[in-house]
């Protein structure tokens, strides 16, 4: 069992359109993260800088001059989300909104926390100087400058591709924040600078850029799927053009596919074509043989005609050589007429056939009283010789009258497949039992040896219905008796 339609068309359709799914989706999510990376590229830079103003204000001694801390906007917010912190052996310096030590988590590699020392209190500084926080955790020693450095700033750049500036995320009571932090050595010990922004500043943009490009993304959707649809049907329509074609070579309008197919079909447009060629000159070597056939035969009936009137005073023989002379000379005439699908076809209506057989049947079986209707719409035409249609359905006709009580019952209409029409002739006579019914349609066989039949009646019809593309069956009748059902093409079918 499979998941995939059984046409070709609905197959493409559904993996064009999976596969376009899953790229707009990957297309989503690798546009998302480089927007993200691009935002928070941006974001770290901000913080690094501020860091880089900090590390100024740190003594190779490992003191801190706070005459070099600015507290400049928007870290003097304490609502904003941005703060620092300063965490030096035995002090801690801090903005208003500083970022809680406690709850950072590293992305990268997890830095040591500050050494264990005792608090050291802060110098007495302005009301403008960023306030002294409550001492950090202790850190391990870390390893200490050399003796002999001056008192001035640390030179010492960031290099975010380093191991100096390490970024964080962590959920504080304002939200989700980010942090970048650098750890310097001293002689005194590690002193941690610590720059942290409310991550919304990231989020936000994404979410403002992500909205539009999901949009985008959809209607790229949109028209890819349009576009898969219109590629389509330009891509098979050749397919609906070789099934055209077919249907004009089966109604007798083209005797061979057009050679101008696509690359693909190429070959197998060739292949039928010889396939039809082949067919074509099977059915015509048949019917030389029945021309053949028929032409031998023709000379030894017309002189078997010759000689019979002095040995046949009342003509009994002669009816019956003519019979097979006219016979002879009518599959002789289909020998020479064109064959179904070689460009000629028929449009006999059904009616008026039906009509001229029930009237001359029901003046030859007048001593058996069978009446017989007809329903059949004026419009339906089947594409049969008319003389073949006559000897179908007066065989047919004639076997029904042969066995019918009281009534026949004629009718016609569509078939469920449009190119056929359903031909039906009932009868309240006994019937044929369900396991005589095939063998009453071999050459020869006689269920009843009453009368004077020799038993070809249901074969013929069922030879010619064959011949044409069609089918006779055998079932029960509603009267009771036998119906007979032949299915034939229908003439527009065939013409249009």
């Amino acid at each position: 069992m499979t998941l995939l339609p059984r046409s070709l068309y609905g197959r493409l359709l559904v993996t064009a359109l999976v596969a376009t799914l899953a790229a707009l989706a990957f297309a989503a999510v690798t546009i998302g993260a480089v927007l993200d990376r691009f935002v928070m590229h941006g974001l770290d830079d901000r913080l690094d800088a501020q860091i880089a103003v900090l590390e100024q204000a740190v003594r190779p001694n490992g003191t801190i001059d706070r005459a070099r801390l600015v507290l400049a906007a928007p870290y003097d917010d304490p609502q904003g989300g941005w703060g620092w912190r300063i965490d030096a052996p035995g002090r801690t310096i801090t903005s208003p909104a500083a970022p809680e030590l406690a709850a950072l988590q590293p992305r990268g590699p997890r830095f040591p926390p500050p050494p264990a020392s005792p608090p050291v209190p802060s110098p007495a500084a302005s009301a403008a100087s960023p306030p002294v926080a409550p001492p950090p955790p202790p850190m391990p020693d870390a390893p200490r400058a050399p003796h002999g450095v001056g008192d001035g700033p640390l030179d010492r750049p960031l290099d975010r591709n380093g191991d100096r500036a390490q970024a964080l995320d962590w959920y504080g009571h304002d939200g989700m924040r980010h942090a970048r932090s650098l750890t310097l050595a001293t002689p005194a010990g590690p002193v941690r600078i610590t720059a942290a922004a409310p991550r919304a500043i990231v989020d936000r943009p994404l979410r403002a850029a992500m909205a539009p490009l999901l949009g985008a993304l959809l209607l790229l959707g949109l028209a890819l799927g349009a576009a898969t649809l219109v590629q389509l049907r330009i891509g098979l329509r050749p397919l609906k053009t070789m099934r055209t074609g077919l249907a004009a070579i089966r109604a007798g309008t083209a005797r061979t596919l057009p050679e101008d197919q696509p690359t693909e079909l190429a070959p197998l447009a060739h292949e039928i074509n010889a396939l039809l060629a082949e067919n074509a000159a099977a059915l015509a070597n048949a019917r030389g043989h029945v021309a053949n056939l028929a032409h031998g035969l023709k000379t030894p009936l017309a002189t078997l005609a010759l000689a019979l009137p002095a040995h046949d005073p009342d003509g009994t023989l002669a009816a019956q050589v003519a019979r097979i002379d006219q016979a002879v000379r009518h599959h002789l005439g289909r020998a020479r007429a064109a064959t179904p699908g070689s460009g000629l076809r028929f449009a006999t209506p059904l009616a008026p056939v039906v009509a001229d057989l029930t009237t001359a049947l029901s003046r030859i079986h007048a001593e058996r009283g069978v009446t017989a209707s007809a329903t059949i719409a004026p419009a339906l035409s089947v594409a049969v010789d008319r003389q073949d249609l006559d000897e179908l359905i007066g065989n047919l006709l004639d076997n029904a009258w042969r066995f019918a009580t009281t009534r026949i019952a004629v009718t016609a209409a569509a078939a469920p497949d449009p190119r056929f029409i359903r031909l039906s002739i009932a009868d309240d006579g006994p019937g044929i039992a369900p396991e005589a019914r095939t063998s009453a349609l071999a050459a020869g066989q006689r269920l009843d040896e009453r009368g004077d039949g020799h038993g070809f009646g249901l074969s013929i019809a069922y030879e010619l219905a064959t011949l044409y593309g069609g089918t006779l069956v055998l079932e029960a009748a509603t009267l009771g008796g036998l119906d007979a059902i032949v299915t034939l093409p229908a003439a527009l079918f065939a013409e249009a």
